[in-house]
This record gives C-alpha cells, sequence and structure tokens, in this order.
C-alpha cells in the first residue's frame, strides 16, 4: 500500500490513510465529490465490495469504524459479533536506518528513524484493520492488539506488525 500521495487542496505530500490531509486539515476528497459516489456507496454496504471505489472514499468510510483495546465501547452496546479481523504489514528497515539505530543503542537516546517507521508501521495496519470491518459490516473493532516482529539477515531488516480484534455490529445508539 502506497503510503505518501499529494493533497487536492494544499498539493503538500499527506499520509493517504487519513480522511484529513495533515497539512491543511482539509478532507482529502471534498464531500461534493463524495456525493458523486453515493449510489456505489450503497452498493458497497450491501453487497461488501468495495473494489469499485477509490481508496480515499472507502477510507473515508472506514474511518468511522471504532477501534479499541477494550472489550467494549464505550456508552453503547453491542448487537453481535461478527468474526474475527486481521491485518498485516511488512516494512523494510534500510541499512543506513538500522546502521544510525545501531549507533543510538550503543550510545543512548533515541532513534527518530525507527520511530517514524514504528509509527508508519501502526498507522497503516490499524487502516488495513479498519477496511477489514468495513467489508465485514462492523461498526467497530473490539479488542485490538497489535503484534510487533523483526525479521533480520543478510545486511536486510524486516518489520512485521499484525493487528487482530473482534468485529461487531452496535445496537443503535437510542
Amino acid at each position: 500500500m502506497r503510503i505518501l500521495g499529494r493533497c487536492k487542496n494544499c498539493g503538500k505530500e499527506t499520509y493517504i490513510t487519513m480522511v484529513n490531509c495533515t497539512h491543511c486539515g482539509k478532507p482529502l476528497i471534498p464531500e461534493e465529490e463524495e456525493e458523486d459516489w453515493k449510489q456505489g456507496l450503497e452498493e458497497a454496504q450491501k453487497t461488501g465490495d468495495w473494489s469499485k471505489l477509490p481508496n480515499e472514499i472507502v477510507d473515508r468510510c472506514a474511518s468511522k469504524i471504532t477501534l479499541t483495546t477494550a472489550f467494549s465501547i464505550a456508552n453503547r452496546e453491542i448487537e453481535r459479533e461478527i468474526e474475527v479481523v486481521s491485518a498485516e504489514c511488512v516494512f523494510g528497515m534500510n541499512i543506513f536506518r538500522d546502521f544510525f539505530a545501531g549507533v543510538t543503542d550503543i550510545f543512548g537516546g533515541r532513534s527518530g528513524a525507527t520511530q517514524n517507521v514504528l509509527r508508519d508501521a501502526r498507522r497503516t495496519v490499524l487502516t488495513e484493520l479498519r477496511r477489514e470491518a468495513l467489508i465485514v459490516g462492523a461498526d467497530a473493532v473490539i479488542g485490538v492488539d497489535l503484534d510487533y516482529s523483526e525479521f533480520s539477515g543478510k545486511m536486510k531488516s524486516m518489520l512485521f506488525l499484525v493487528a487482530s480484534g473482534t468485529a461487531v455490529k452496535l445496537k443503535p445508539e437510542a
């Protein structure tokens, strides 16, 4: 999945996994464009097939799904559990980043480059988890767990991140 894209409003690179631009704060897809996709949205919600819609529209719908590590949603009642959902992401750590992270380990301090990779991985995998929940018709994912692993060898290092939880349908608010 491509992480960076260009905002149509300010022209700066931003995370396309977000609903709003991280620089100007405006929606990545204006609401009037979203109206053009309304019929496609209704069909996707009925069939669970989101493949015909642009990623930005799917991400906007998925962003409304609540994720929590708790086993309940505050002030909401769970109607039914749908299924376990998971998302996986693998990120490469380049040799220079690994080298400087090693230097930081020796002398102490924080590795900004490694923290950025971890932050990007977390954002991406949680966006993917929301998409998985959207596909099965969930309103929320409870009991979310993040598991990090590192695979390395031959001067290469990969970060593997898995997010999982239980997709649930919530009772309508009274």
